[in-house]
This record gives C-alpha cells, sequence and structure tokens, in this order.
C-alpha cells in the first residue's frame, strides 16, 4: 500500500490542476473584459501571478526547512520548465502565433531578470538586498505593464464580460488556491517517489518540484491555447519567468537568506536558463507575425530532455 500511495498523490494533484487551470484561464479572461485590458495583460500578471503561487510557497517553505538547494532550484528549473516543458508541449499541441508586438518589450525584461540572476547570485548567497532589488523591479514592471496596456486597450473596443467581476475574481483566487494544493500534492508523490531513485536535492529542486510546480503553467497555457486565447498563453510564460525571479526569489531571500551549497547552479543551470530563454526569444521573432510552430514546440522538448538526462547522469548520490 505504501509503494501506492505517492502514486495516488499525483494522480489526485493532476486532476486539480487540469481543473483549476482551465477555470483560472476563465476567470482571468472574464477579468480582461471587464476592466477593458488586453488578454495579454492578464496573462502576464494575473494568471501568471496565480501560477507562480506554488513555486513561491514551496521556495520558502524550503528556505525556513534548510534546503536551499530545492529553494533555488525551483526557481532555476521552474524557468526552465515552462519554456522547453510548457512552451514546447504547448506548442506541439496548438501552434502559438505571436498576435501582440508589445511583447518585445517583457521578452528583453525576461532576459534582463534572467541575467540578473548570475550577477546577484555570484557571491554565493541571495540575503536582504538580493531580495529588495528582485522585489522592487516586480513592483516597477508590474506597475508599468498594466498602465502601457491599460492606454493602448482604452483605445480600442473590448469583448463585454459574461460573469459578474466580483464572481471572477473568487474564481480566480479558488484556482490559485487548487493549483496550491494540486501542486503540493503532487509534489509530495513525486518526491517521495525520487527521493526512492536515490537523487540529490539539487536534482530533486531542479526537475521534480521544478516541474510539479510548473503543472499549473502547463495546464494554463494549454487551454489557453486550445481555447484560442493565445495573448494569455504566451502571456503566462512570460511572466511567470519573470515572477519566478523577481517574486519567488526575492521575496523568500527577504524572508529567509539562501545560501548556495551547490555551484553547479550557477556553472550549469543558469547558463541552460539562459540558454534557453534566448532561443525562445529567437523563436518568436519577428514579433510582428511570428509563430511558435509544433517543430519548434518539439525542439524545445527536445532541450528538455537532454537537460534533465544531463541533471539525472551528474547528479546522482
Amino acid at each position: 500500500m505504501d509503494l501506492i500511495i505517492p502514486y495516488l498523490w499525483l494522480a489526485a494533484g493532476l486532476a486539480a490542476l487540469v481543473f483549476c487551470g482551465n477555470w483560472l484561464v476563465t476567470g482571468g479572461v472574464q477579468l480582461a473584459h471587464h476592466f477593458k485590458v488586453s488578454a495579454l495583460i492578464v496573462g502576464l500578471t494575473i494568471v501568471a501571478f496565480g501560477t507562480s503561487a506554488p513555486e513561491l510557497f514551496v521556495s520558502i517553505e524550503a528556505a525556513i526547512k534548510g534546503s536551499p538547494d530545492i529553494a533555488l532550484g525551483n526557481v532555476i528549473g521552474s524557468n526552465i520548465a515552462n519554456i522547453a516543458l510548457v512552451l514546447g508541449l504547448t506548442a506541439l499541441i496548438c501552434p502559438i502565433p505571436i498576435l501582440n508586438k508589445s511583447i518585445g518589450f517583457d521578452l528583453v525584461v525576461m532576459v534582463a531578470v534572467t541575467t540578473l540572476l548570475f550577477v546577484l547570485g555570484y557571491n554565493g548567497i541571495f540575503g536582504l538586498i538580493e531580495g529588495i532589488c528582485l522585489t522592487s523591479i516586480l513592483i516597477v514592471y508590474t506597475v508599468w505593464s498594466i498602465r502601457k496596456e491599460k492606454k493602448k486597450s482604452a483605445a480600442k473596443e473590448m469583448e463585454s464580460a459574461t460573469i459578474r467581476p466580483l464572481i471572477s475574481i473568487l474564481i480566480v483566487i479558488a484556482s490559485i488556491a487548487g493549483l496550491y494544493f494540486g501542486s503540493d500534492w503532487f509534489i509530495r508523490g513525486a518526491r517521495d517517489i525520487a527521493l526512492q531513485w536515490g537523487v540529490s536535492e539539487r536534482v530533486i529542486g531542479l526537475t521534480i518540484v521544478a516541474v510539479g510546480t510548473s503543472l499549473p503553467e502547463l495546464m494554463a497555457s494549454v487551454i489557453a491555447a486550445v481555447r484560442k486565447e493565445m495573448d494569455i498563453s504566451i502571456g503566462n510564460i512570460i511572466g511567470s519567468n519573470i515572477f519566478n525571479i523577481t517574486m519567488v526569489l526575492g521575496v523568500t531571500s527577504v524572508i529567509h537568506p539562501l545560501k548556495i551549497t551547490d555551484q553547479k547552479m550557477f556553472t550549469t543551470d543558469v547558463l541552460w536558463a539562459f540558454g534557453i530563454t534566448i532561443i525562445m526569444v529567437l523563436a518568436m521573432l519577428p514579433l510582428s507575425k511570428g509563430k511558435i510552430s509544433r517543430w519548434k514546440g518539439a525542439v524545445f522538448l527536445l532541450l528538455y530532455v537532454v537537460y534533465v538526462f544531463t541533471l539525472f547522469r551528474s547528479g546522482r548520490v
């Protein structure tokens, strides 16, 4: 029976993630219609924040419990998984056209904060100063993005909402809570299985925990793409990667310093995250009529398989 329990947690977590991911997209779209903002800004903010909530809770808990490699690996691994796994699988299921040229600025911010991740962590610790720096960037970016899209949306006619704003807000909140519990159940089962395989905390954080906390992004992006809400799908991935570094790592560092105990995080994993981020930017060009096609999605998935394979080969205890 003990051998079956982890798989039951996996199944329960996956079911919760699928269900709540669907409702998060529904609530986010309705809020976009109600507040007369584009679907892109909803994907970059509300949906991205909601789907990044599991990473935040997991990283804070890991830091407090003395597992900095899991906390930091969760952030780095989630960003790699968001692009190589989430974007790759989403594009493989449903090609993603680039419909909003203004996304170029958000891509620049994503590349900049990924670079900053390497710079700030070079001294071997993410402390209070690094945390304040990252959270400040988050606040400025969020406020600027909302104001920019609000002005643009005011100039064009927006679709009317079909669900009252209060109900939409409650749907979003309930969905985020469901995603948190679903991720927790998934991670509980996955971690028990991974520990039986005998791998290090770095590998667990970069793979099992990272994929588990990226499942909300996966479900939200796939569901949004299938429902032809492409701006939400791509905005969720970009916004989540920005939020993972500025919010998850920033807030965690403010609450509890993260000492980097495994230097492979910065000699290997951050470089992978940066490289895959650059490949994503190139795959979206030109922004005026770009498209993440199925073959590009297959390339991203292949990159993720290669990354995980090299991790497990080098990270076994």
